[in-house]
């Protein structure tokens, strides 16, 4: 306990703290969506289609950020403009885009110096080592994708439950469905400093699920995803310094943890 204690006192620590949060907050948040649309697939893709722009950022001197969402954004876009065309279904889009996006980055990545560490820091993140610039990044995209969902609110969750009646409505259903990728695809490279590209997916489908077993409605299932991720970043972290151990996975592990408790409760009181 001594050793968290102390860990409180170090300044990269307690920006890896306020990333957790952040980034937390912001991966339950969206991942509501991904859960109200059956995006669990698309996003353990992105993880992988979005690493060589990761790779590609830091290897041009620009931000992670940059690099991850400006291919992320572009894989997205592509899997819309795929899945459009009638004689191909959503998943089998995916997986065409998906293929060779990881091993393009590998290959890239496996002809500079180092290549073993900086792997792993890309797949399962270094959240020690953010720093001030990457915590005004991850302020700025949440903001920023916080503000969308909240705008579009409606919208989107009748786009979920009844695409029909919203195209129906007059509303642009294929505009706002390409959004939600977006806004997904976003969140995710934001996760990388803090937990990589793989395990972002975690952050980005647990705490929602986690969520939901405590509530059916959005937008308190919303609220409580958001603080489930953020408290799963916390208690990741803290028990990433109290036993030396990985903080990316440590986070996941413990946002997978908070889930298995939720669901224990949930079905004690069904029970009950």
């Amino acid at each position: 306990m001594s050793t968290v204690v102390d860990s409180f006192g170090q300044h990269f620590f307690r920006l890896a703290l306020i990333e957790a949060v952040m980034v937390g907050a912001l991966a339950g948040a969206v991942g509501v969506h991904v859960l109200l649309r059956r995006l669990p697939f698309f996003v353990v893709a992105m993880s992988h289609a979005t690493f060589p722009g990761v790779v590609f950022g830091s290897l041009l001197g620009v931000s992670l950020f940059a690099g991850g969402a400006v291919v992320g954004i572009a894989v997205a876009l592509l899997i819309v403009a795929l899945g459009s065309l009638r004689q191909i279904d959503d998943s089998s889009a995916i997986g065409i885009v998906l293929a060779g996006c990881f091993a393009v980055g590998v290959l890239v990545l496996s002809a500079q110096p180092g290549a073993s560490r900086d792997l792993s820091a890309y797949l399962v993140g270094s959240i020690v080592t953010v720093n001030t610039a990457d915590l005004v990044t991850t302020a700025v995209v949440a903001a920023v994708l916080l503000g969308i969902l909240a705008a579009f609110h409606k919208e989107l969750v009748l786009g979920a439950f009844d695409p029909g009646g919203l195209t129906a409505l007059g509303y642009p259903g294929r505009t706002l469905d390409t959004l939600v990728l977006v806004v997904v695809t976003v969140a995710l490279v934001v996760c990388v400093p803090a937990v990589g590209t793989l395990l972002a997916v975690a952050l980005l489908t647990v705490p929602a699920l986690a969520a939901r077993q405590w509530t059916e409605r959005v937008g308190p299932m919303t609220v409580f995803a958001a603080a489930l991720g953020a408290l799963s970043g916390v208690l990741g972290l803290c028990l990433s310094a109290a036993f030396d151990i990985a903080a990316g996975g440590t986070i996941a592990l413990t946002a997978t943890a908070l889930y298995a408790v939720s669901v224990g409760v949930r079905r004690a009181v069904v029970r009950s």
